[in-house]
């Protein structure tokens, strides 16, 4: 029996969660086809950690792995259980490392964690030996980060230990990457080569997002993106190269007209300085729809009625404020774009003092959530 055609509107239920999320899997397809372009023939993985940065792990995951892609990271044991279930077949690598007594979970899902002390390797041997069995894992260098990884000093133990598991991969992580002008990039892949001259030959990896656009950077055997793949720019300061993977409306639940003076929002944090046109909004706080972005130096906006209409008052949990008045008349039951065509989750996150990173992986749970070119 064949299945259903999508709607032409497809969040016309949105009534019902007064906001709706419509996240495009193909964009996300042809986003990592555009990183696997830039990779110039290393392989190209996907980071779908953090609930796939917040559209979810199984349907993105499916999607990449129906577009060829092999290797996955997320970030620790419970999101790689988890994908593991959708990518039976695919190499999953936890960035996180390995957590006290967690080895035989990862040896028994067959997935990699990625180690970045010498406590974590001494713990894999351990297993690896009562196991009778070299499993394989992964090395973190630190080459600047100063969060997880190995340092020089502990190269030459990790050289004994490292003959008794099956290393994977040798990966690290940039600091700045996007910045194309900072010295630490060079010092970085400098650093990098040289602890991978000192292990024995293995697969390497140093581009996340933003280092695939990075010039002096090799992409050695593996590629590691993540932001960009979900419609993030990864060359902030320069046009977009990514498509566009998620667009967020909500529902205009009230309009009025207030005079000149009048207040709106808690603590009465804005002042009407003429006759406004306001519009209450189904979003809040609660939905990802970030408090700082309101009464700031430079606020949010939605766009709805052929402008950009400020977001006016506090942002509270389940609504929102914004100032109508220049906009085409807007009614009750219409809608507002949060995120679109118009609005990234860059512009989101610069408006609230954040990062569209964060902006992403807080994408609220009470959104009506349409896929598009579902695998």
């Amino acid at each position: 029996m064949p299945e259903p055609a999508l709607p032409a509107d497809p969040c016309k239920d949105r009534e019902k969660s007064q906001a709706c999320l419509t996240i495009d899997l193909d964009a996300l397809a042809d986003n990592w086809r555009l990183l696997k372009a830039r990779a110039r023939g290393a392989e190209c993985a996907a980071v779908v950690k953090a609930d796939a940065y917040g559209i979810g792990i199984g349907p993105a995951a499916r999607k990449l792995a129906a577009a060829g892609c092999k290797t996955f990271f997320v970030a620790h044991l419970a999101e790689a259980e988890i994908l593991r279930k959708v990518a039976p077949e695919a190499r999953i690598f936890a960035l996180n490392g390995l957590p006290p007594g967690a080895s035989s979970l990862f040896a028994r899902n067959n997935l990699l964690p990625v180690l970045g002390s010498l406590p974590e390797l001494e713990e894999w041997v351990a297993f690896c030996r009562a196991d009778g069995q070299k499993h394989p894992a992964a090395l973190h260098i630190d080459t600047g980060m100063n969060r997880l990884g190995l340092t020089p000093p502990d190269f030459p133990r990790a050289l004994d230990l490292i003959e008794q598991f099956t290393p994977a991969l040798i990966m690290t992580h940039f600091v700045s990457a996007e910045d194309h002008s900072a010295p630490r990039n060079r010092a970085q892949i400098e650093r990098f080569e040289r602890a991978c001259a000192v292990f024995p030959p293995m697969r390497a990896s140093l581009c996340n997002s933003s280092g695939l656009f990075l010039e002096e950077a090799p992409v050695f055997d593996l590629t590691r993106p993540g932001y960009a793949l979900y419609g993030g720019n990864p060359t902030p300061g320069s046009d977009n190269p990514m498509k566009k993977v998620v667009s967020l409306d909500a529902l205009i639940l009230q309009v009025r007209d207030i005079r000149a003076g009048e207040t709106a929002g808690y603590n009465a944090r804005w002042t009407a300085h003429a006759r406004r046109r306001l519009a209450t909004i189904g979003l809040g706080y609660a939905d990802g729809f970030p408090r700082s972005a309101s009464c700031g130096a430079v606020g949010a906006e939605v766009f709805a009625g052929g402008v950009y209409c400020p977001v006016v008052g506090r942002i509270s949990m389940d609504l929102s404020i914004v100032d109508i008045t220049d906009a085409a008349p807007l009614k009750r039951g219409d809608r507002v774009e949060v995120l679109g065509d118009n609005i990234s989750v860059d512009d989101l996150g610069a408006w609230a003092g954040t990062i569209g990173y964060e902006v992403l992986t807080n994408l609220g749970r009470r959104y009506r959530r349409v896929y598009v070119g579902e695998a």
